[in-house]
């Protein structure tokens, strides 16, 4: 089975994590230090903080912009539910706004419409993902911020590297947050990234991470131990190297799969943004006329480890309608939910993997 993701690891992440081990550093030490910095280098921000997963990452950025109980916050339905989770973390209740047809991005015309329908004014901050590798329109919704005074948090798990009008995605908010688990474009096992360019921001989000503490047994606020270590570290140096690499050959591999199925009716292969640099965490097509599932199993029995991400809207989860108590409408992000399906590209595939999963197409009927 051609597997949907695949790290992309080798000698020198090895090497790398052997230096930590016999160093006898193997908690939060040099190289942790020295990530933060290469990466916030990278991302074009002044401030990195590293985390022990994406989610911590979330729940980081939402603290260190002063959100929490009382607060609403916006976000789009159609993520992996941490996106949701960590608003819930940090004691504010989430708001769902509904996506782009042809991004599957949240859409700025739904988040306006969230925003005049707030006459309380609770909701204090948006954040939205840039899903599965695009960054969205953040020239529409950084000037929605500024009209409605709300705060702007980049979920950016699945986009490292990827840009918008040359800006790299973490850089346009008040909080950019980056997971870095097996399956993303560069990994540390698991961990997460947070980047801003708010000296204060910063400030509190290395308390928050750190049991709230400002120096040693010094605590000035509630924190949780949400820390990296030197060995997942020691493997993101080494793979933010490649970063831009990896990212080059997604692009490619993501080339070469819309050239061969734009020949079918039934499939519609995403668009990448006039503005948008995609970097194709996911390749994710729509299957269209209800064929979604038969695809699927074609696919699977051909060998191509094609998966849906995501086959429930965050609102329609039985823990969120719980929650929610009246279901809203998000009719664009169910009816993804229903047509999605994302293809293997990641950088460790072989042009003769590439060849099956278009031959596992061309066997499908049209």
């Amino acid at each position: 089975m051609i597997p949907i993701s695949k790290p992309n690891l080798d000698n020198l992440e090895k090497e790398a994590v052997l230096e930590v081990l016999n160093s006898g550093i193997i908690a939060s030490g040099p190289k942790v230090k020295e990530f933060e910095r290469q990466f916030a280098e990278y991302t074009g921000v002044k401030h990195a903080i590293a985390v022990s997963n994406g989610t911590c990452s979330l729940h980081t950025c939402l603290v260190m912009n002063n959100i929490g109980a009382g607060d609403s916050v916006l976000t789009t339905p159609f993520s992996f539910i941490a996106t949701a989770n960590s608003i819930l973390h940090a004691g504010a209740r989430p708001v769902f706004a509904d996506i782009r047809e042809d991004s599957f991005n949240i859409d700025p015309a739904r988040i306006e419409e969230a925003l005049k329908r707030d006459i309380f004014k609770k909701i204090k901050a948006v954040i939205v993902v840039h899903l599965y590798g695009q960054v969205c329109d953040m020239d529409a919704i950084n000037s929605l911020a500024r009209k409605y005074n709300i705060r702007v948090i980049e979920d950016a798990a699945q986009a490292h590297g990827a840009k918008f009008s040359g800006r790299k995605a973490g850089t346009f908010g008040d909080g950019g947050s980056f997971s870095l688990y097996a399956t993303k474009n560069i990994t540390t096992a698991e961990g997460g990234m947070v980047v801003t360019n708010d000296d204060k921001a910063a400030e509190i989000a290395r308390s928050f991470i750190n049991h709230g503490s400002e120096k040693v047994y010094y605590h000035t606020r509630l924190g949780y131990n949400y820390r990296m270590t030197d060995i997942e570290a020691a493997i993101g140096l080494v793979q933010l190297k490649k970063l831009d690499s990896f990212n080059e050959k997604r692009r490619k591999n993501s080339d070469t799969l819309k050239k061969h199925l734009s020949k079918f009716d039934f499939i519609k292969c995403p668009p990448e943004g006039e503005k948008n640099y995609h970097i194709y965490h996911q390749f994710t097509i729509r299957i269209l006329n209800n064929r979604r599932d038969e695809v699927l199993k074609s696919l699977n029995e051909s060998g191509v480890g094609a998966k849906i991400f995501y086959p429930i809207a965050i609102h329609k989860q039985p823990f969120y309608i719980e929650i929610l108590k009246k279901l809203p409408s998000m009719p664009v992000s169910e009816k993804a939910a229903l047509e999605v399906i994302s293809l293997p590209v990641h950088p460790g595939l072989t042009d003769g993997e590439i060849d099956i999963i278009k031959g596992a197409f061309d066997r499908i009927k049209s």
